[in-house]
């Protein structure tokens, strides 16, 4: 299979309908046409020549190969070029032949090669409909052309032309707007790298490299794809990836995204992964694939507008023989009439209601670091109230670090401890040498090698310093100790607050007692509190802690309710009682939270360009931090309110002019100037959603 760009395509049902063509050539029955992307996939044994003339036939242009580097300005250049022009000297014949209004030999021609010059490509597919007896928007438009000329209204025969014309090209660039966002965001992809091999240095294209590659990336150059420093410092924008403007340093042994552009150093990075593996690259294939998800609004006007035409044509039938025939009515104004039917009746605005702010909404959350897998999931984001969180690396750091502790004696507390854990790469370890460090103060007393330790199992660890015994751990570690009625106090008050707790003690004593606990992040309150003004109604926290961890970690975070105490089923079943009461989403890591995300209605990972996160979930956030969801989320909601709107609007004008026929005060004029009007109106407000604006901005900083 090959994918084309199609230039010109400005129709969806036109795309079914090239589609269906295409798809009776020998090799050509998988062929697919994506109206979204204005992109065709085709078997390469399909003859291209058959495949353009077939493409011809509705003014589409094929790109080959060689014309595939064309930026989108170029490709809208083609796609404009031609039809304005007709337009504006159909316009111009149309306003000469006004001149000549009494002159009927002199009007007439004009009115006619006016029609001719900017419906002629209607015209030639509505008969083509006729025959096959398919009943579509040129069908529909078609036979208001042919009624017109055929009860002698010239003038708006030729304006309908003109303005169908006009509204199609409008159509056409909306379409492309929508197309060129989506192709700016995948326009990031890295083309060559600066390759080091026995040869020195020299360009490669990116397919060519292979895993261990050397590659030096210089200021301003692309990190050509995942990979890690070997040498070199410099700071990187990682926005590609993550959404995030501000810039992060790296240096020998940091992981580096392929994509992300180098600011000032010279890097020299070992590649960890083909292009295509990398993380910007997934990235990049999920939004493009993104564009082809139906949701169920579009699935739904779909099916509906199948119905709606013929309807359309019924009610124009009715519209022009009942009143003639029951109500003394004159045959020609309403045979007028229902030509007008048909035009108010055509489905462009109804069909574009959807598409264009689903294509408009998943760019904007994509250029922000949050990726929508596909319309279906942008949805249903926007219907969320519910949200529930894992509380570890979620709502918190993942990293345990100090949060309380309480010295008995202070000249050993702090040394014995640092003495003991210093060559430990247990995380609790980790935390209370970060603690030591921070509290012994610089020149202070250094920190003694011990003689010998010995890791206890299921207590801690027990070391020998300076011929005394010490040990750091748990309360079992300290079942050799009378234990003083006030420590035993601070003890329990330190588990009651759900702090894990470490004791330092020697073999008679307790030195003193850290409370250590996961770092709660920084914004994880503002970020609920965004949350709740978005328009999310509950907030929940589930988590595998102690109950009064959670109740701890939930109170400072503001959720609205917490459960802890959870293995991974027990998540599920939680998120199916919230289901019960409204349309849940989970927030977790991608990893150990995968059940529960393949439950909720929603499953939200955040990671950081992780693999894991992205291939479990259907929203990733590709930050390590909540601060862009509450925005996402309000994006969502925005685009299914002006789904909603514009499908609202689109009917409401047509019904509007349609009961302009009861009292007989439909014209032709009235009905294309309705339609027109509709199309380009529901087009322009499903492109104000790729604009930000004040209340869509709710990010937090992370």
């Amino acid at each position: 299979m090959r994918d084309y760009k199609l230039v010109g395509l400005s129709c969806p049902n036109c795309a079914a309908d090239l589609q269906e063509q295409i798809n009776e050539l020998p090799g050509g029955e998988s062929a697919s046409i994506s109206y979204q992307l204005g992109k065709l996939t085709v078997d390469e044994a399909t003859d291209l020549d058959k495949v353009q003339k077939i493409l011809a036939t509705d003014g589409v242009r094929l790109e080959t190969s060689a014309a595939q580097g064309d930026t989108a300005a170029s490709r809208r250049w083609q796609w404009t070029k031609h039809l304005p022009t007709e337009v504006i000297a159909s316009a111009v014949i149309f306003i000469v032949a006004l001149s000549f209004g009494g002159y009927a030999y002199v009007a007439i021609p004009l009115y006619l090669a006016a029609i001719i010059l900017s419906g002629r490509q209607t015209f030639i597919k509505g008969l083509k409909n006729l025959v096959r007896f398919k009943f579509n928007i040129d069908t529909l438009m078609t036979i208001a052309l042919i009624g017109a000329v055929c009860i002698g209204e010239w003038k708006e025969a030729t304006m309908v032309a003109i303005l169908f014309g006009l509204n199609e090209h409008l159509e056409g660039l909306g379409m492309e707007k929508a197309r060129d966002s989506v192709e700016k965001l995948l326009a990031v992809a890295p083309k060559e790298a600066l390759l080091i091999d026995g040869d020195g240095e020299r360009i490669v294209p990116i397919a060519s490299l292979q895993v261990g590659d050397i590659v030096r990336v210089r200021p301003g150059d692309q990190v050509p794809s995942d990979g890690f420093v070997i040498e070199g410092k410099s700071s990187v924008n990682e926005a590609a990836i993550t959404g995030e403007s501000l810039p992060v340093d790296k240096q020998n042994g940091d992981n580096v995204f392929g994509g992300s552009v180098n600011n000032e150093g010279v890097l020299k990075v070992k590649v960890g992964k083909p292009y295509e593996d990398s993380a910007l690259a997934k990235i990049l294939h999920l939004v493009e694939q993104a564009q082809e998800t139906k949701t169920p609004t579009e699935l739904f006007i779909n099916r509906f507008a199948q119905y709606y035409t013929p309807l359309i044509i019924v009610i124009a039938i009715v519209v022009m023989t009942v009143p003639p025939l029951l109500f003394g009515g004159t045959w020609g104004d309403w045979f007028y009439q229902g030509l007008a039917v048909l035009i108010v009746g055509c489905p462009c605005a109804l069909i574009l209601s959807s598409p264009i702010a689903n294509i408009a909404g998943i760019t904007r959350n994509a250029r922000n670091g949050i990726l929508v897998k596909g319309s279906v999931y942008l949805e249903q984001l926007g219907k969320i109230d519910t949200l529930a969180f894992d509380k570890t690396g979620t709502l918190t750091k993942g990293t345990p670090h100090v949060a309380k502790k309480i010295t008995y004696d202070h000249e050993r507390f702090l040394a014995v401890a640092g003495a003991v854990e210093k060559s430990s790469a247990h995380p609790l370890a980790q935390a209370i040498m970060q603690e030591v460090a921070r509290e012994m103060a610089p020149g202070g007393v250094p920190l003694s090698e011990p003689d010998d330790s010995e890791a206890i199992p299921g207590q801690g660890v027990q070391a020998t310093i300076d011929g005394e015994i010490y040990t750091v751990g748990n309360e079992k570690s300290i079942a050799h100790i009378a234990v003083p009625a006030n420590v035993q106090r601070d003890i329990e008050q330190m588990k009651a607050e759900g702090l894990t707790l470490v004791l330092v003690a020697d073999s008679a004593h307790v030195l003193g007692i850290f409370g250590i606990a996961d770092e709660i992040r920084a914004e994880s309150r503002e970020v609920i509190d965004a949350l709740h003004r978005a328009g999310v109604h509950q907030t929940v926290m589930l988590t595998g802690d102690h109950e009064k961890t959670a109740e701890k970690v939930a109170q400072a975070v503001g959720v609205d309710a917490s459960y802890g105490n959870l293995l991974p089923e027990d998540k599920v079943e939680k998120i199916k009682a919230l289901a019960g009461k409204g349309e849940v989403a989970m927030v977790g890591d991608g990893i150990n939270d995968a059940p529960a995300l393949a439950t909720a209605d929603l499953g939200i990972a955040m990671g950081k360009g992780t693999d894991s996160a992205i291939e479990t979930a259907d929203v990733v956030l590709m930050q390590d931090h909540l601060g862009k969801l509450p925005s996402a989320i309000a994006v969502a909601k925005r685009v299914n309110r002006t789904i909603r709107f514009n499908i609202a609007f689109a009917l409401g004008l047509k019904l509007l002019a349609l009961l302009l026929t009861i009292p007989g005060l439909l014209t032709l004029w009235i009905a294309i100037i309705s339609d027109m009007g509709a199309t380009v109106l529901v087009t322009l407000f499903s492109l104000t959603i790729l604009w930000e604006r004040k209340s869509d901005s709710v990010r937090v900083t992370g």
